[in-house]
């Protein structure tokens, strides 16, 4: 019955959100490279993204995200996987085995910070009870996180087994529930409401690359080189950097024939992408970039060919946290109240500075 009224709420936020648009969608073209049909992590074939939303009574506001690089057994068929860390006041769980081995073997899953062990714990229950892993006596499940305290009963560990196993089993292809859902019901970002994001770059060599972002972090918010955060401000700019607060975890996928090393290299971009959206990288901040490619080819790209792919992964991570902020809807938690970031005052300004393209 939780696993259901979880479900449902997903659904039903989901649904509440069809009246916000996504960056692209009102104009907002960021870099030269085209999209995926999706803009999304799922135009990588085989990933799949799915959620688990927990909002109970005035205190609750947070979840957890599943990242599946594929729907089958990850233990027996693992993907190349690296981890980049842009300043690593964070728990994410994992990480040194990644970095070890160059492999990812569970589903990547995003929650909330005093989360994360109870989260782990569960995906390692996931992952005994699949058929085939009778016999397994070490797993490494791999878990990020944000701090979602302001808006939700941190303390109070809500996300457990139930919502773990429904964000996976319920985890699909195709288009991504974004905003205040699954790992960003409760988060903040640049003093707005912020949450999951995703965005995809199609590459001429018939690669792509796929991001998803759990928006949690500050500085001064820049849209495609405008200074929004600036121009909306009620807050001095020192007042707004002494705010800046938080973190993020950006996952990068991609079906090009990558390897572990060139997978953390393709990962270091994306912190040139949250660059760009005006990212203090604050001394409180956890900055991580996972990275994996879905890739079975042994003729793997050199390093001469990567550029493309950084382009692309420094793209996709910039329009990924604008669509957190766009999709994200206002959430009342704690006794607190985060605003959604305002749309229209936000076209004003980029359109001021020459930044829509329609």
């Amino acid at each position: 019955m939780r696993i259901l009224m979880i479900v449902l709420l997903v659904c039903d936020i989901a649904g509440a959100q069809t009246a916000r648009p996504r960056a692209r969608d009102v104009g907002i073209t960021v870099g030269v490279l085209p999209p995926g049909p999706l803009n999304a992590i799922t135009d990588v074939a085989g990933v799949a993204v799915g959620h688990a939303t927990l909002i109970q009574g005035d205190d609750v506001r947070t979840g957890v995200t599943a990242i599946l690089p594929h729907q089958r057994n990850l233990f027996h068929e693992k993907v190349s996987g690296a981890v980049f860390i842009g300043n690593a006041f964070g728990k994410l769980v994992g990480s040194t085995q990644v970095e070890e081995l160059g492999e990812i073997e569970t589903p990547i899953l995003l929650t909330s910070t005093l989360n994360v062990w109870r989260v782990a714990d569960a995906l390692v229950d996931y992952m005994l009870a699949l058929p085939g892993n009778e016999t397994v006596q070490s797993i490494n499940p791999v878990v990020g996180e944000t701090n979602d305290g302001w808006l939700n009963d941190i303390r109070g560990r809500h996300v457990g087994r139930d919502e773990v196993f429904a964000a996976i089993r319920n985890a699909k292809t195709g288009a991504v529930e974004e905003g205040s859902v699954g790992a960003g019901t409760g988060t903040v970002a640049f003093g707005f409401k912020g949450g999951i994001g995703t965005s995809s770059r199609s590459l001429p060599g018939g690669y792509t690359i796929g991001v998803l972002v759990q928006t949690n972090y500050g500085g001064l918010l820049t849209i495609a080189g405008a200074p929004v955060g600036q121009e909306l401000g009620g807050h001095s700019l020192l007042e707004q950097l002494k705010g800046a607060k938080g973190s993020v975890i950006v996952v990068v996928a991609t079906d090009a024939p990558v390897d572990a090393r060139n997978l953390k290299r393709l990962a270091a971009r994306s912190m040139l992408g949250l660059g760009r959206t005006g990212a203090a990288g604050n001394n409180g901040s956890g900055d991580y970039v996972i990275a994996f490619s879905t890739s079975r080819g042994t003729n793997l790209l050199s390093n001469d060919s990567m550029s493309p792919l950084f382009l692309a992964a420094i793209e996709a991570t910039e329009e990924a946290v604008y669509n957190s902020l766009f999709r994200a809807t206002t959430v009342m938690g704690r006794g607190h109240t985060v605003e959604a970031l305002p749309i229209e005052k936000t076209l004003e300004i980029l359109r001021r500075h020459v930044m829509l393209k329609n």
